[in-house]
């Protein structure tokens, strides 16, 4: 049956019960998380800086990406994937859910989209580095990298653009790793993220809220199986069309169904 999405957001599902949330609506965060925004600041630096200053990592990852329906339902879509990188200029990263299984691979000159499941792929000349292929898949292909913010050089300005709140929530615990618990409001989104303790500073949890969406939808990403330096893969660049793959154009690709990030029986609808 065709669901009809009012609206889509990023998101993560917490599974919550009622008297949990009974009790949580009126839970006021102690003045000491907002006296810790320097230190909240801090830590986000420390991580920027971490995660710039790595010339080769990978990771594994699970996200959940939250819709709305015009009845106020809220559905979570789930997917698995893969990052690798090598800066300045190279990356390949995979995702897969229960309606598509895509690749996308730059090698500092051509970025290549294959749809794994559909056998086919595009190619499109972007020279640059990661950050200018990070912006162009954002801002021109609406096809945007998993925690595309936080691979940037930059990624601390990224994150502090048009923050007007900064909380310190101490500490949580992601995966088995024990993590320093931010939250950052601005005017559209608010940010939670997940740093893990110690000298290995990397995203654990990354939370984007939306402001602006009634139920607030979210979209969340896990981060697993960090790796850095000698032990990522950071020779598996180039592109080899699997066989059989057909090559076709981006604008072909962009009207495919299952290709984005509705699967074909999700009708958009409403504003």
């Amino acid at each position: 049956m065709t669901k009809r999405v009012g609206t889509l957001a990023r998101a993560a599902s917490a599974g919550v019960s009622a008297l949990a949330i009974a009790l949580l609506a009126g839970m006021a965060i102690s003045p000491n998380a907002v006296a810790g925004e320097a230190e909240a600041k801090a830590l986000l630096k420390a991580m920027s800086t971490y995660m710039a200053e790595q010339k080769a990592l990978s990771f594994e990852y699970d996200a959940t990406l939250e819709i709305v329906t015009r009845d106020k339902q809220k559905l979570a879509l789930a997917s698995s994937g893969a990052v690798a990188l090598s800066r300045p200029d190279k990356i390949r990263a995979t995702r897969s859910g229960g309606f598509l299984d895509t690749e996308t691979v730059f090698d500092g000159k051509t970025l290549t989209l294959l749809g794994k499941n559909k056998n086919i792929y595009t190619q499109v000349d972007i020279p640059g580095s990661i950050d200018h292929l990070v912006d162009e898949l954002k801002d021109k292909y609406n096809r945007p990298l998993p925690a595309a913010d936080l691979l940037l050089t930059n990624a601390y300005d990224e994150l502090m653009s048009g923050v007007v709140d900064v909380k310190d929530l101490g500490s949580g615990v992601i995966g088995g790793t024990e993590c320093d618990h931010l939250a950052f409001r601005k005017r559209e989104v608010d940010l939670q993220i997940w740093i893990a303790q110690g000298d290995r500073p990397y995203p654990c949890r990354y939370v984007i809220t939306s402001r602006l969406v009634a139920n607030a939808p979210q979209y969340s990403i896990q981060i697993r199986n960090w790796k850095t330096g000698g032990d990522s893969a950071a020779d598996a660049f180039s592109f080899k069309a699997p066989p059989g793959a057909r090559q076709v154009d981006l604008k072909d690709l962009q009207k495919m169904k299952d290709m984005g990030e509705l699967p074909s029986h999700f009708v958009m609808g409403g504003k």
